[in-house]
């Protein structure tokens, strides 16, 4: 079983990401902001944490209002530097810990909570900021992280009380994962009070911080109790993200020891740094198998259904590749070169001589056992003129002929649009063409 040590609170203003890229150490105006983080660091190299989970929202940068979750887990094994309008910050990419990922998901999902599943986004100043203060002179931090992106920038939002529920959850969740050598800190980021939109952007509220971080340390309930407008009224309208930090505090411990705690407010954010030690014991090994067959419940043996096969986060991750590459056949400069430069386009998404033979072959089914989704195989036949019927005989290992005999209409159909569909309409069964 995977033990979670301990929770790290930190700010994630892009001040402290310029802080260290212009070299600031030594200037008493940013100091402060340098020494609070080195307790961090002390603190994990002292504890030999091995992996984040590393609670933050993004700015709009990989997740923009077309598709805007409460909930976004990252469940890949490399997060590259995001380019917030002038060019990514020189770090190195963040490694994911892709297995404790999807153990997470999928028993956050199990208690209920609706995640969305994200793999190789890029990471703003919501991680990068804190994340980059983690090396030291002898290089980056060396562990690995599990991103929680938690979406507070559009109204509604998670509330409080949402947030410290899904921090128990995602205590079991941990703490069922089968590793008993992995150390793990919950690392919850952003705030402390700020504003930055509007006539009231500026505003501070050092009072207020002052007790909410008393309060996550000792009375997290009461911060439960409070709805998100008085957090922006108490804190900002941006500082209202603290919410997130109770994901952090409901992961550990009822009963906490403060290791560090530090505020700094040179100018539109109350820079905070914070570790709490996790002291509570061990927990029931039968409680905790008990806990990992809730997790697996409702797909169990779905497997097992013959000629059936789960699109899994497993297999998700692992056939990534080619499921990027034939998902952005919606792309018409994309699928240009998918009739004409496949090659090159195939070298591009790193695609293996396996996978390239298996798309220019047709093998349907091969694609599907190895992790291939289907909904992205139909675009690609919608592309190549071949209908969704004939995929399904192919399958079944079927003539088209033989697979329309079962249907109770002989009918032939594509996701195809406009020429495509008529094409396919018209074309002869099989060709093609």
């Amino acid at each position: 079983m995977a033990r979670i040590v301990g929770g790290i609170g930190a700010s994630h203003s892009p001040t402290i990401g310029f802080a260290k890229d212009t070299n600031k150490q030594n200037d008493p105006a940013w100091a402060p902001i340098f020494a609070g983080f080195a307790e961090i660091r002390k603190w994990v190299h002292e504890k030999k944490i091995d992996v984040f989970f590393l609670i933050y929202n993004d700015h709009v940068t990989s997740f923009f209002f077309d598709h805007y979750s409460a909930f976004a887990l990252g469940v890949g094994d490399i997060y590259p530097p995001a380019d917030e309008g002038g060019g990514p910050r020189k770090v190195p990419p963040a490694k994911g810990h892709a297995a404790l990922a999807r153990h997470i998901g999928a028993a956050l999902m199990a208690d209920e909570f609706d995640m969305s599943f994200f793999q190789r986004k890029a990471l703003d100043h919501g991680c990068l900021s804190p994340m980059s203060m983690m090396g030291d002179e002898n290089g980056p931090w060396p562990g690995s992280i599990v991103p929680l992106q938690v979406g507070v920038l559009q109204v509604p939002t998670p509330n409080a009380r949402r947030c410290y529920k899904l921090g128990k959850s995602l205590r079991k969740a941990i703490e069922s994962f089968p590793d008993d050598n992995l150390r793990v800190a919950i690392f919850a980021t952003g705030g402390l009070s700020h504003q930055v939109h509007g006539e009231r952007a500026g505003f501070l509220n050092e009072e207020w911080d002052n007790e909410f971080l008393r309060l996550l340390e000792t009375d997290p309930e009461k911060l439960t109790e409070k709805r998100v407008a008085e957090f922006a009224t108490l804190g900002g309208m941006e500082g209202s993200e603290v919410i997130t930090w109770l994901i952090m505090r409901g992961a550990l411990s009822g009963k906490v020891k403060k290791i560090h705690s530090q505020t700094y407010a040179p100018s539109v954010t109350n820079l905070a740094t914070l570790v709490f030690e996790d002291t509570g014991g061990d927990p029931d090994p039968v409680a905790t198998e008990s806990y990992r067959e809730h997790i697996g419940r409702e797909f169990a043996g779905a497997d097992q259904i013959k000629g059936t096969y789960p699109f899994t986060l497993e297999r998700s991750f692992k056939c990534y590749r080619i499921n990027d590459f034939l998902h952005r056949i919606v792309e018409p400069a994309h699928r240009k070169r998918f009739l004409e430069d496949f090659d090159a386009l195939a070298d591009e998404y790193q695609l293996t001589a396996e996978e390239r033979a298996m798309i220019r072959e047709r093998k349907w089914i091969e694609m599907i056992r190895m992790g291939v989704s289907f909904f992205v195989l139909e675009k690609m036949a919608a592309l190549i003129g071949v209908s969704n019927p004939e995929i399904y005989a192919s399958m079944r290992g079927e003539t088209l002929e033989q697979f329309l005999k079962t249907r109770k209409v002989p009918i032939r159909y594509s996701v195809a649009g406009g020429d495509k569909a008529s094409a396919i309409d018209t074309a002869k069964p099989g060709s093609g063409k």
